[in-house]
């Protein structure tokens, strides 16, 4: 019954954000993006990886068109 009881609580917090227009930021195997992401390390992943990001670390969210929160992400070098 808890077990439930989160994923409920969980599931009215994120449609709450989606009301206040919070969105998450996209980050796992996209461009690196520093307006959208906070590279946090580097790690050698080849030439098809190079300036991607290859692991987010903490989401990111924006609040309409503002960022609140950055991603923090691992970037291919």
């Amino acid at each position: 019954a808890l077990r439930e009881g989160e994923k409920l609580v969980l599931q009215k917090f994120e449609e709450a954000l989606r009301q206040k227009n919070v969105t998450e930021i996209e980050a796992q195997g996209k461009e690196f993006d520093p307006d959208f992401h906070e590279a946090v390390a580097r790690f050698a992943a080849g030439e098809d990886k190079k300036g991607k990001v290859i692991d987010c670390t903490q989401t990111g969210y924006t609040l309409g068109e503002k960022v609140i929160r950055f991603a923090k992400v691992v970037v291919g070098e």
